[in-house]
């Protein structure tokens, strides 16, 4: 065990930070996690256990981003804070400040109840979202100096979202952070086992793929990161001395969705058996992305590999993820066992 103090996690429900939560009960930490509402308590301990027993080392916080009632007591007598939760939303709304002001706004209000609670550091998830090297054709290769301009046009209100709420975090450590360190992790697209059947929005992935609700394999590709190891660079980069000041990309195996389909194909047998093996021109997608939101938001990459970085979590911290068939097969399989494909 490295640690006997304790940590809070916001967004304790969620993807990344139900894994931060176990990555840390696993270290000998103890947790205290915020929730929107105590009344998902019962669910969430229900859906940690099927991986770790918490013992009596976990709590759980009421706090909403968007009220300042409750960072102060979840915050209290914590040595460091993981700062996950922030709105996620794949389709683009009418009003980007839906995401946006959510985003920031919570970022501000972790951040100055930590401060207030004499927190060691903090670490932010912001996302490679907010490290685009902007909108011209081509692929790319982004790390950590480079940020997204949230005035370009053609950025989508998540990618506005993530960048000006990770802008804010930087500003307000800088202003008012006193001896409070801050390090932001940047995680590509997410995958890997999920815990309940309430999911991020980044796995319909690989359960479009599983259920057949992708009608063939548009020439789309994306950096895959697994969750548990996005939670390993999160607890890695709260205590490195190192850490402090410092962004760090999550990234790991870029793949296209031909890639994903082949592995599911090749791994899962019969319950693979509604994956696409067609691939489907660019212009189709650009077509049905009149109509379809969600698709609309991708199809400006689509040919192109914008790819991300991790070099410097890998040198610097001695992060190491896992080979991408695993996190691909891990989420599959999870999705299944959870009767969600």
């Amino acid at each position: 065990m490295s640690g006997q103090g304790t940590v809070l996690v916001t967004g304790g429900s969620g993807y990344i930070g139900g894994w931060c939560v176990i990555g840390l009960l696993q270290q000998g930490w103890n947790v205290r996690a915020t929730v929107r509402s105590l009344s998902r308590e019962g669910e969430v301990r229900a859906a940690l256990g099927r991986v770790v027993d918490p013992g009596n080392r976990l709590s759980f916080h009421a706090a909403d981003l968007m009220s300042d009632a409750g960072w102060d007591a979840a915050a209290e007598g914590s040595e460091y804070v993981l700062h996950v939760a922030s709105p996620l939303g794949v389709a683009e709304p009418k009003d980007p400040n839906e995401l946006i002001t959510p985003a920031r706004e919570g970022a501000r209000r972790a951040i100055r109840a930590a401060i207030r609670a004499g927190a060691k550091r903090v670490v932010m998830t912001s996302s490679v979202a907010a490290t685009s090297k902007g909108q011209q054709p081509g692929d790319s290769l982004a790390d950590e100096t480079d940020w997204t301009d949230p005035t370009e046009k053609g950025v989508n209100a998540y990618s506005q979202s993530k960048t000006l709420a990770e802008r804010a975090a930087w500003e307000l450590i800088g202003a008012e952070g006193g001896s409070t360190t801050l390090a932001t992790v940047n995680p590509a697209l997410v995958l890997g086992p999920v815990l309940s059947r309430d999911f991020s929005e980044s796995v319909q992935v690989v359960e479009r793929l599983l259920n057949g609700r992708v009608p063939g394999l548009p020439r789309l590709g994306f950096n895959i990161v697994d969750a548990r190891d996005v939670a390993d660079l999160h607890i890695r980069a709260m205590t490195h001395p190192a850490a402090a000041g410092q962004r760090f990309i999550a990234a790991a195996n870029y793949a296209w969705m031909a890639d994903l389909a082949t592995i599911l194909r090749a791994e899962m047998g019969a319950k693979a058996a509604k994956v696409p093996t067609r691939k489907v021109p660019d212009f189709v997608l650009r077509i049905a992305g009149i109509f379809d939101k969600e698709l609309a938001s991708v199809t400006p990459s689509l040919g192109y590999k914008h790819d991300y970085s991790s070099q410097k979590a890998q040198s610097l911290l001695g992060w190491a993820p896992r080979p991408l068939k695993d996190t691909v097969l891990d989420c599959a399989n999870s999705l299944v066992a959870q009767g969600i494909v």
